[in-house]
């Protein structure tokens, strides 16, 4: 079993919800605060997209992704090999998908959403 770290600390502001198409947890932190790398991995990405703004995507092994969405900065980029615990990104406000600064984190396993409380104590 894997165990991962906690990307941020932080208050939930919203859950992990299937049906609502919410693959991650909402995260609401203090401005300019350093996002972790969850776990030892590969940056598979690292771009703007409008909807989510500055988002950065690490594969780890066993067939995990972390995703982590609306960053106002990227202190990684796509190659890059990064250990658990790395300043990855500082939250942000970015992409129209957003109302107010926050991360929007996501685990992915075995290329499914999985709930990233069943991983992660928050």
């Amino acid at each position: 079993s894997m165990v991962f770290f906690k990307p941020i600390n932080g208050i939930i502001t919203q859950g992990f919800n299937r049906n609502e198409k919410h693959y991650g947890i909402d995260l609401v932190s203090k401005e300019n605060e350093l996002i972790k790398c969850v776990f030892d991995g590969v940056v598979v990405f690292a771009s703007w997209t409008s909807e989510t703004g500055h988002v950065i995507a690490i594969q780890h092994e066993n067939n995990f992704l972390s995703v982590y969405k609306h960053n106002s900065v990227l202190l990684k980029e796509q190659g890059e090999i990064v250990s658990l615990g790395d300043a990855i990104a500082i939250i942000g406000n970015s992409g129209k998908f957003t109302s107010g600064p926050h991360l929007h984190f996501e685990l992915w396993h075995n290329n499914g959403p999985v709930n990233p409380e069943k991983y992660i104590i928050f």
